[in-house]
Order: structure tokens, then sequence, then C-alpha cells
């Protein structure tokens, strides 16, 4: 059951991402009706636009409409995992290697289960880096995750 509560927490707080502008900022027939306004009600008929007609997607595909898949997604929101409700579950788990936080992080970043020891093994082995300070954010921290993750041969595959 703590289990289940904590993994509930954490994936609410871990609100949807999406990387912004796929097909790049002018693709779809709703950039094109609504060039030059602003606005959520505006952004959101683009929007709806482009996803009902399936315009951008054949944009996309046939490089028309003002769409382009050349360029590289980004995305300028709050990180997809957000370790604040668990921070400091999440730092004795690693401390000790084991717990339902680290799990909890692990599923999160989609690691399989065959990987999840290792997961542990190197979170724990780099809690130093992981945790420099007591007044680390949680951003540090899942940020410090990301970087040791890229660093190891089993793990890099779920940092990229």
């Amino acid at each position: 059951m703590r289990k289940m509560m904590l993994a509930v927490g954490f994936l609410s707080m871990t609100s949807g991402a999406f990387a912004e502008a796929p097909g790049g900022p002018d693709c779809g027939w709703g950039n094109m009706l609504f060039a030059g306004e602003s606005g959520l009600p505006i952004h959101l008929l683009a929007t709806i636009t482009n996803g009902t007609s399936g315009n951008n997607t054949f944009g996309m595909t046939s490089g028309t409409n003002g769409c382009s898949a050349n360029g590289v997604l980004t995305y300028g929101g709050s990180p997809l995992v957000n370790l604040t409700p668990i921070m400091d579950e999440f730092s004795e788990d690693v401390a000790r290697g084991h717990g339902d936080a680290l799990t909890t992080v692990a599923v999160a970043l989609e690691v399989k289960q065959e990987d999840r020891a290792r997961f542990n093994q190197v979170m724990h082995d780099n809690f130093n880096q992981l945790f420099p300070s007591e007044n680390v954010t949680a951003e540090q921290v899942m940020q410090s995750v990301m970087d040791v993750m890229k660093t190891d041969v089993r793990l890099s595959k779920y940092a990229a």
C-alpha cells in the first residue's frame, strides 16, 4: 500500500510534459490560419485545427504546410520527473541502496526490471554526487541522477 501511495503521489507531481512544436514552430494549417495572433484561445484553436485535420502530420511527412522534422525538439517546462514530494525518502533510499522511493524513480525513468539492481547500486555509489549538500534541490538531484546514468554503460540508454 505504501508503494502504491508513493507512486501515485510521485506521478501526480510529475506533470505531463510535451515537447513544444513538433514539426517546427510554423507547422500546420492552424498556424497558417491564425498567423500573427496570440493568446490562449488562438493557440487552442490552432492546435485543434492541426490535430483534427491531421494536416501537420501530413506536413511533417511530406515537407509541406510549413512543417519540417529536421529541427531538434525542445522542452522548456519543469522536469518530467519531480523528486520534490519524495526527496527525503529518496535520499535515504539512495544512502541504503534500496527502497520504495528508489524503485519509484527507476520506474518513472523506465529502467527495466533487470537493470534496477544496477540502478540502485550506481545511485548508492554516487550518493555524494547526487547530494553534495543538505541544501541541494530536487531539480539538481534529478539532473545529477541523469548525469550519473549517462556515465554508466548499462544505464546510459535510459538517460539519453
